[in-house]
């Protein structure tokens, strides 16, 4: 880069496809694919928000998942025979294809060091799968790896959630789940997400931070406090107020950029 020249913007996450082929991270869709009910479309801000913050992620390829209370096994594709998980080596697998397509790409230093995709863990039934990505943040940002927010979860497995601090550990991003049923296939498919990432200021989950609240009785609130409830909870005078002043009034107060200075201020403490 020439001196002076002003360097790239980096983006908030950068996301890399280590396994190719799959659906792409996609922005979380403020609908919930169709799921919510118009209802909450039209009149639910917080619902809504909430559903569309972060980015969904699917899976490289359809996976199936079963556990007989002490083996997991695993098929993928259209392919109908299950395969031990558990057995493996070392409790984990590889992509189908992808070790060989890994050393064609990475230096000589990292071939054979292609990342599993499918791992048992050492608790009863728990899975760790690769979503084929490595993922980075701006600096003071992490990822909040979760669920998808609002989407019917997949039947027979359960996930734990995680934040990781990937502006400075650029490594594969995986969760982990805990499959729920036994003799009981769950499946994943590659057009439907399965997981959540969300970018939260590191400043934000901090003790510092966590620590810094108050709880006060009734007795204790001042009249800026009983006017302000008051804004929320009276009927508008206005007779011909419509539903969904809240949501109105968020979109309105999002688009001030004053509102904005403010938030870039906050952020940039982080």
């Amino acid at each position: 880069m020439a001196d002076g020249a002003i360097p790239p913007r980096q983006p908030v996450a950068d996301f890399v496809q280590l396994i190719p082929g799959g659906r792409p991270p996609k922005r979380a869709d403020r609908s919930g694919a169709g799921y919510l009910p118009g209802r909450a479309m039209r009149w639910c801000d917080a619902l809504t928000t909430a559903t569309g913050f972060g980015w969904w992620l699917f899976p490289p390829i359809d996976i199936q998942l079963m556990w007989d209370g002490e083996q997991v096994f695993w098929s993928y594709g259209d392919a109908v025979a299950w395969l031990p998980l558990s057995g493996a080596s070392n409790g984990a697998v590889q992509f189908p294809g992808f070790a060989h397509e890994f050393d064609q790409l990475a230096p000589e230093g990292l071939q054979g060091y292609s990342p599993p995709f499918l791992t048992a863990l050492p608790e009863l039934g728990a899975v760790q799968i690769w979503t084929g990505l490595l993922a980075r943040t701006r600096p003071g940002w992490s990822l909040i790896v979760r669920h998808p927010i609002n989407l019917p979860a997949t039947s027979g497995l359960s996930g734990w959630e995680g934040i990781v601090e990937t502006d400075h550990w650029f490594g594969p991003l995986f969760s982990n789940f805990r499959i729920t049923r036994t003799d009981f296939p769950v499946r994943l498919r590659a057009q439907v997400p399965f997981l959540q990432v969300q970018p939260i200021p590191q400043l934000a989950y901090q003790d510092e931070t966590l620590n810094d609240l108050s709880v006060r009785s009734a007795e204790e609130m001042d009249q800026a406090d009983w006017d302000a409830f008051a804004d929320v909870v009276l009927p508008d005078p206005d007779p011909n107020a419509k539903l969904g002043g809240y949501a109105v009034r968020l979109r309105k107060r999002r688009s001030c950029p004053h509102h904005a200075a403010m938030l870039s201020k906050v952020v940039e403490g982080a």
